[in-house]
């Protein structure tokens, strides 16, 4: 009976083993689970591209519709590529509105809101995660229990507040009414539980007062969570409408999104311009993003940690 002729092994001086033995038994269900695992990946990246894909499109329905005439806006199927470019969008909505005006509203009410809140957020978060004090847990529980309350429920007592204070048609008005907030409160605590309480506790007993603490290390300790807070304050305040709607009536006192309003008219509106005007509004909210991404992904992943 004829037998193969196997190599001897160096090693060991007997017979080498056969090709596609245990190794390749065992080696086989690892690749599968690397093909798997692979798969998996691209099928994740696929759904998350077409995901960013579907909430850009009314972003580059705005862009383009920006260079666009009125007529050629809302044209059913979507026109992605206009027969004629009008640039002079850009330039026309200047002079037809005062938007300077009202972008330097938008940006005065939202730098004043958003360090306000910063500043009294960060402060009472301070106040219910790193000191003790009876029925501390309680009202902060009935504090943030506030976000659940619509705006609608206690908008009409806050405006005859305003009006009998003479604050109506004032910016004032809207830098009292926004300079707090419970979701700011809530966030910048639960970023405060993060940071050891033995650090506050050594700093006491170097001498220093709680209002020392805040400033000197936990405020530095917090600059992720605090640039969170920042970029979502100044989104929301730059985006209101209903604010000052209801109380700024002076054409000077009117933030970027009022101003807008100018191009909607009875029978006809100038879409054109109110997605050129659009655009121009996105801008500084793009710009505070990119310069502030990194500290706003940073302070949202460990805001829940502890």
């Amino acid at each position: 009976m004829n037998t193969s002729v196997l190599p001897k092994d160096s090693t060991t001086g007997g017979a080498a083993r056969p090709l596609g033995g245990d190794g390749a038994g065992r080696s086989g269900p690892a690749a599968r689970r690397r093909a798997a695992r692979l798969l998996g990946r691209v099928l994740l990246h696929a759904a998350l591209i077409a995901l960013a894909a579907a909430i850009l499109v009314p972003f580059a329905w705005m862009l383009v519709s920006s260079v666009k005439r009125d007529n050629d806006v809302l044209t059913v199927p979507i026109q992605w590529i206009p027969e004629e470019f009008r640039w002079d969008n850009f330039t026309h909505i200047w002079t037809r509105i005062p938007l300077l005006t009202y972008l330097g509203n938008s940006l005065f009410l939202s730098v004043t809101i958003t360090g306000l809140q910063v500043l009294t957020g960060s402060f009472a978060a301070y106040g219910f995660a790193k000191t003790r004090f009876p029925g501390r847990d309680a009202l902060f529980l009935a504090y943030v229990s506030t976000i659940a309350v619509p705006w609608q429920a206690y908008m009409v007592p806050q405006y005859i507040i305003m009006e009998r204070l003479g604050l109506v048609n004032t910016r004032l008005s809207l830098i009292l009414l926004q300079a707090f907030g419970a979701f700011g409160v809530f966030l910048m605590r639960q970023y405060y539980l993060t940071i050891p309480d033995e650090i506050s506790e050594a700093a006491r007993l170097d001498g220093l007062s709680e209002y020392g603490i805040w400033a000197r290390i936990v405020l530095p300790l917090s600059k992720p969570a605090l640039a969170g807070l920042a970029l979502l304050t100044f989104v929301n305040t730059w985006n209101d409408y209903m604010g000052p709607f209801i109380y700024l009536t002076d054409n000077e006192l009117w933030t970027v999104q009022l101003g807008l309003r100018q191009f909607v008219g009875v029978y006809d509106s100038q879409y054109a311009m109110i997605m050129t005007g659009s655009v121009v509004s996105v801008l500084p909210i793009l710009v505070v993003f990119l310069a502030g991404q990194r500290y706003f992904v940073q302070g949202i992943a460990t805001s829940g940690m502890k």
